[in-house]
């Protein structure tokens, strides 16, 4: 009884919450009304509350061979200086180009069905009294029969298809002991009333840039790429409070 309680309270004020944080975002899009989404303003992704370092396994560190006599640095794309991304603060540009499809069919039928029987003509010589306590038609000879019968059939099936086509520039944020650099990209753009939003973040390694300080998404580890918006449009296209409160706490 005490742990239903709880769990009603718990419920109740979840809910109390969720209804509340709803308010006040009600009031912020009242606040708006007959005006354009504000754009976020630009910042430190470091100085982000969700900001963190990236911390992986490293090899040793190696020390670079210089080569003597030679105007010629290893590893480098110009003459002078190498223009790609390379230290904290650099810019390199991000090529999103992602077309991927998937379908997988799956099905499973399974049956089984099985029978026992037993008889007992012969029980201490005590067979002859049963019909003193049991029914008439008692048969000793079929004293014991069991039988059981069970099935199961499944089915499912995923078809899958993604297209995205995106370039977003992205600053390294930070450069790891092994030379890799963690790169964090967002990207916003209003077109009346909606506001599309872009962000990847991920780890990149030097040598996958090309010459034209551009790197392609599929060389990116730990990759995160996510691309969404907010304004009217989506708004409309998002279920009412009430019901999204109403779809979680309705048990049936």
């Amino acid at each position: 009884m005490k742990a239903t309680l709880m769990r009603v309270l718990t419920c109740s004020v979840s809910a109390a919450a969720l209804i509340a944080g709803a308010g006040c975002s009600g009031l912020d899009n009242l606040a708006q009304v007959g005006e354009a989404p504000p754009l976020t303003r630009i910042q430190n992704p470091k100085a982000a509350p969700n900001y963190r370092k990236v911390s992986m396994p490293m090899p040793r560190r190696t020390t670079v061979k210089r080569e003597a006599n030679s105007l010629w640095r290893s590893g480098a794309r110009a003459f002078f200086k190498d223009q790609r991304a390379a230290r904290v603060g650099d810019i390199v540009t991000i090529n999103i180009d992602i077309s991927d499809s998937a379908k997988f069919n799956n099905a499973t039928k399974r049956s089984r069905k099985s029978a026992e029987g037993a008889n007992a003509d012969a029980v201490l010589g005590l067979e002859g009294n049963l019909f003193k306590f049991l029914p008439e038609r008692f048969k000793p000879e079929q004293m014991v029969k069991a039988g059981s019968e069970g099935s199961s059939e499944g089915a499912g099936s995923i078809d899958r298809d993604e297209t995205v086509k995106l370039k977003v520039a992205g600053v390294v944020t930070q450069v790891l002991p092994n030379g890799n650099l963690v790169v964090h990209g967002r990207q916003e753009m209003r077109v009346n009333y909606e506001v599309r939003e872009l962000q990847v973040a991920g780890v990149i390694r030097r040598e996958d840039i090309s010459s034209t300080n551009t790197i392609e998404f599929n060389k990116i580890a730990e990759a995160r790429i996510a691309y969404g918006g907010r304004g009217h449009i989506t708004q409309m296209q998002q279920p009412r409070y009430g019901q999204q409160v109403f779809e979680i706490l309705f048990p049936f």
